[in-house]
């Protein structure tokens, strides 16, 4: 079984919903930072009120962010990746692959 081609916007699909997934698990490790350094700024009598406000808001706003930008990269990647395998697959021949049924 030979690969010859691959098609540009299933690989988009895929790339971005994978990257999507890695941006939340990202954005959820830096929510969790965040929010604990807004907190721990709320608490001190040191820190400023408006230091905790943006701590845990960019925590917050992490969980959001992150998956998007995250899945958006990850699309014009895969994009650019199909397209250069397309390229290299034409001039090698493709990528032979094999199958156990």
């Amino acid at each position: 079984m030979r690969i010859k081609r691959i098609d540009p916007i299933s690989a988009v699909k895929v790339g971005g919903v994978l990257y999507a997934g890695i941006g939340l698990l990202i954005g959820a490790c830096v929510s969790v930072v965040m929010m604990t350094i807004g907190s721990a700024a709320a608490l001190s009598d040191e820190g400023s009120p408006a230091g905790a406000f943006l701590g845990i808001l960019f925590g917050a706003g992490s969980i959001v962010i992150m998956p998007i930008l995250y899945g958006i990269i990850g699309a014009i990647t895969m994009l650019i990746s199909a397209w250069l395998f397309n390229i290299a697959a034409r001039i090698a021949g493709g990528l032979q692959i094999e199958v156990q049924q």
